[in-house]
């Protein structure tokens, strides 16, 4: 797939998530095989003000291009100035969320709050493309406000005719959160009323599920999200099944310790060990979600305080499953909760 002149090829695109895709992610995302990383969402008027986390969250090494950088807004004045002090940090893709369906982010007219009004949007994205230095623009979007609200072409048509590079499109509807199945036929319907290429995005779980969605849809290749919580090896396990037609399946255990570990070691660096111990805790519950003894997992980790007596839980733990010391008793609620994208201990409910 190309965009501008950058080509990922058969490669899959990893969303930008709040309080996730850092950069121990983004690396360990990009070393397992994804095509191009986005940064954390981040403000337009928090570009401006040069807040100092905002600034944190767009920065990225050289060595993680292709990245994209997200940004949220709503003014064309403000968004337009932020876009031109991101562009000097020539990032490969500069993306407008259209997409967040929390309240507190609709609440002021941000988000997916800007699908109500395509012109006004189409206005936006136009002083992005003349901001960004040549550098692609990109939208990501849901279907609409509801289900008897659903504006999505007109939407598609609006940024294509200002000048968008390409359109995210997340297959859900901004009352329905992530509560519902995805409504992937729409993604069909926008790929046949726009020429700019389509993403689609919305429960990618597993290779065949990329697969599945591409074939129904026609769209030019998938954004992957919660699917890759815990679970980087989506990206090798979908190109290997591009490249040489098989699906090598779940990892051994040993390699999921060593990745978690490597992701483990990664945030101590970027964050430093008292930052990052909530960061590394909730990895740890990701990557061993699917496995026997989650429950365990779950009640021992928040007595837990330094990396070392958590590096410590991953190695035991994995030596626990390879010896079957856990019934296979997966806890139904957890995995409900991670569904719904509930974050565990956070009690704000970040959005993709």
């Amino acid at each position: 797939m190309k965009i501008g002149n950058l080509d990922i090829g058969n490669k899959l695109f990893l969303a930008p998530m709040a309080e996730i895709t850092d950069s121990s992610f983004r690396r360990i995302c990009k070393e397992l095989g994804a095509g191009l990383t986005f940064t954390q969402m981040v403000s337009a008027a928090g570009v401006i003000k040069n807040d100092f986390e905002t600034l944190r969250n767009l920065s990225f090494h050289k060595s993680e291009k292709p990245i994209g950088i997200q940004i949220l807004g709503k003014d064309p004045d403000i968004i337009s100035d932020a876009v031109k002090e991101i562009s000097q940090l020539n990032p490969d893709l500069i993306d407008l969320n259209c997409g967040c369906p929390v309240a507190k982010v609709t609440s002021y007219s941000m988000g997916a709050a800007l699908l109500d009004d395509p012109k006004t949007l189409g206005q936006i994205v136009n002083s992005m493309v003349k901001a960004s230095g040549g550098i692609p623009i990109s939208v990501k979007v849901r279907l609409g406000r509801n289900f008897k609200k659903i504006n999505v072409i007109e939407v598609a048509k609006s940024v294509e005719e200002n000048g968008a590079a390409l359109i995210f499109i997340h297959a859900r509807t901004r009352e329905e959160k992530y509560d519902a199945e995805p409504h992937w036929e729409w993604i069909k319907y926008v790929k046949e009323s726009i020429k700019i290429p389509v993403v689609g995005n919305g429960s990618l779980f597993h290779p065949e599920d990329v697969e599945r969605m591409l074939k129904e849809t026609q769209c030019d290749s998938a954004m992957i999200a919660r699917g890759a919580l815990g679970n980087p090896f989506i990206f090798r396990r979908y190109n290997m099944l591009v490249e040489n037609g098989y699906d090598p399946g779940e990892p051994e255990i040993d390699e999921v310790r060593d990745v978690l570990l490597k992701q483990v070691s990664y945030l101590e660096e970027e964050y430093g060990e008292i930052r990052c111990i909530d960061k590394v805790k909730k990895n740890i519950i990701w990557y061993f979600m699917k496995y026997p003894g989650i429950d365990f997992l779950v009640d021992k980790i928040f007595s837990l305080q330094n990396i070392s007596s958590l590096k410590s839980l991953v190695t035991e733990h994995t030596e626990k499953i390879k010896n079957n010391y856990y019934e296979l008793n997966l806890n139904n609620d957890l995995h409900t909760k991670f569904k719904r994208r509930i974050l565990f201990w956070l009690d704000n409910e970040k959005a993709i």
